[in-house]
């Protein structure tokens, strides 16, 4: 620092930034160490760390606010735009931005007022995605075989559900026990909800026909989880209707809406889950009497009936003796119709035997036939043989020495003049290959590095013999090679001078030996392209 003349002399001590940020930090936090502030929560948003930023405000200031991973994993009350709270937590400092916050704790609504109305909203919101459509709702089992009840294991409310199941029909109940209120009794009940879902048809755990939710009276804030949306979304998916019994008759939570049924209570939830025994014996035992009632009459009125359509009837007897004696008439035409039969049947044979020819005359026959058969054979090949004689004739006739010689020719002029065809397009095939090839050639020349170490460049090679692309891989002292086009020359890197080069700056990266960067390896300038060429061939 310059003395100048006359300058003020202070006494202050001289503080950096840092300092003077952590001075501010540490008493804000030592005078803040824990603050209790009511405000409208704005801008939530929880970043990919898992922490909340936000901010509180009211109709004249605005702070912000952060909510740690850890902290908000265990709060019950999740942040929402718009949401009055009261917050607990210690105020801190940013020196970063300058910037002050409060590091939240806990959160609570400020009043009932503040619930309601985020009740009210997340009712609507969920209502216009058709959680709480009536199509949705189905009716329970008459009499279900297993029973799910989701309820803390320790209050009345399940004593009350099993008491009163076993008055009414004793059911098999499967209890799924969870926390009613609190941190983690939302996360449970959506948990269970889910599980007895899970559960397969058939196995070991007898999978509830009907699930009963239920919990006792309290106030709004001890049934807020049954209002939390992962319970009222696991009840709206569950594939078992789901009876919801929550608080007394006056109280109204948010599965009560998603649920199949609602029950004012959990013991007229275990009503609504099973009928009367007692009744459906008393029904069983009327119907049972009345089914008796209805047999006897029926019997009667047929019994009448029969004895009505008996009496229609002629007697007996006389109907049997003219049977009877049809019967015998009949027997004695049959017995004087089986010899008249028998007779007619011999006269036929006898005729058809008449009409019969005996086995020589049909030998005979037989003879003549193939005498006849036989001389028509000799005959037609006779035929045959003359008809064939005379076509190889006609084709003996057709075949001459001059015509085949004519062929002959023909084909072996055509042959020659393919063959010389043939000769010129190979000729000209290989003059235009050899062309190509040539002109190949001397593009593959003239794109090797060769020509590039014609024209002055050199090739920089380390210890190893491998090509150093870039002057940041050598630093002093290191061996080097250097191909040039008549030769190859050993140098060592050292110090370049920026002023051996006029004009030109000091290099960035450590030079060569002789002074200048080494020369950029030609392959980007030829022999990528060689190998292209080569394809080509």
């Amino acid at each position: 620092m310059i003395d100048t003349p006359n300058a003020p002399v202070h006494n202050l001590p001289e503080l950096s930034v840092s300092e003077l940020s952590g001075a501010l930090k540490r008493t804000i936090e030592e005078a803040f160490s824990r603050v209790r502030v009511r405000g409208e929560i704005s801008q939530p948003k929880v970043a990919g760390s898992g922490h909340c930023y936000l901010r509180l405000k009211d109709d004249q200031a605005v702070i912000d606010a952060i909510i740690w991973r850890g902290t908000m994993a265990k709060l019950a009350l999740r942040p929402e735009e718009g949401l009055e709270v009261i917050a607990i937590g210690r105020l801190t400092t940013y020196p970063g931005r300058s910037s002050y916050q409060i590091v939240i704790e806990s959160l609570e609504l400020a009043g009932e007022g503040a619930l309601l109305k985020m009740l009210e909203e997340r009712r609507r919101r969920l209502a216009a995605e058709g959680l709480f459509d009536a199509g949705r709702k189905r009716r329970p089992p008459f009499l279900p075989s297993v029973i799910g009840v989701i309820t803390s294991p320790t209050g009345a409310v399940i004593r009350d559900i099993l008491h009163r199941l076993a008055d009414r029909f004793p059911r098999p109940v499967l209890v799924w026990p969870v926390a009613v209120q609190g941190e983690g009794a939302a996360a449970q009940i959506a948990a269970a909800i889910t599980g007895f879902n899970a559960l397969p048809a058939g196995g070991p755990v007898p999978r509830p026909d009907v699930l009963i939710v239920a919990r006792g009276g309290g106030s709004l804030e001890d049934l807020m989880a049954f209002n939390d949306e992962a319970v009222v979304r696991a009840a709206s998916a569950s594939a078992i209707p789901l009876i919801s019994a929550v608080g007394h008759e006056t109280d109204t939570t948010l599965i009560d809406h998603a649920a199949d049924l609602r029950a004012p209570t959990p013991t007229e939830a275990a009503e609504m889950a099973v009928p009367v025994r007692l009744d459906l014996l008393a029904q069983v035992r009327e119907r049972g009497g009345r089914l008796d009632g209805a047999t006897l009459r029926l019997i009667e009125e047929r019994r009448l009936r029969i004895e009505g359509l008996g009496r229609g009837l002629p007697d007996l007897a006389r109907l049997i003796g003219t049977f009877a004696q049809r019967l015998d008439d009949r027997a004695e035409r049959l017995e004087a119709a089986l010899p008249r039969l028998l007779d007619r049947r011999a006269d036929g044979v006898f005729h058809t035997a008449a009409r019969l020819r005996g086995p020589g005359e049909m030998i005979a026959r037989k003879a003549d036939a193939l005498e006849r058969a036989g001389r028509g054979l000799e005959t037609g090949l006779a035929r045959g043989l003359r008809e064939a004689a005379s076509r190889l004739d006609q084709r003996a006739d057709r075949l001459r020495p001059g015509q085949i010689a004519r062929l002959v020719a023909e084909g072996s002029r055509a042959l020659t003049t393919l063959a010389g065809r043939l000769d010129d397009l190979g000729r000209q095939t290989l003059v235009r290959r050899q062309d190509t090839l040539e002109g190949l050639g001397a593009r593959l020349d003239n794109m090797s590095y060769r020509k590039v170490l014609e024209r002055g460049y050199a090739v920089v090679r380390d210890a190893t013999g491998a090509i150093v692309p870039a002057a940041r891989g050598l630093t002093k002292g290191d061996g080097v090679v250097l191909d040039f086009r008549d030769g190859r020359v050993a140098a060592t890197i050292g110090e370049a001078d920026p002023e051996a080069i006029p004009g030109q700056p000091a290099p960035e990266t450590p030079p060569t030996a002789a002074g200048r960067s080494p020369a950029r390896r030609p392959r980007s300038a030829g022999e990528g392209r060689q190998g292209d060429l080569l394809k080509d061939l």
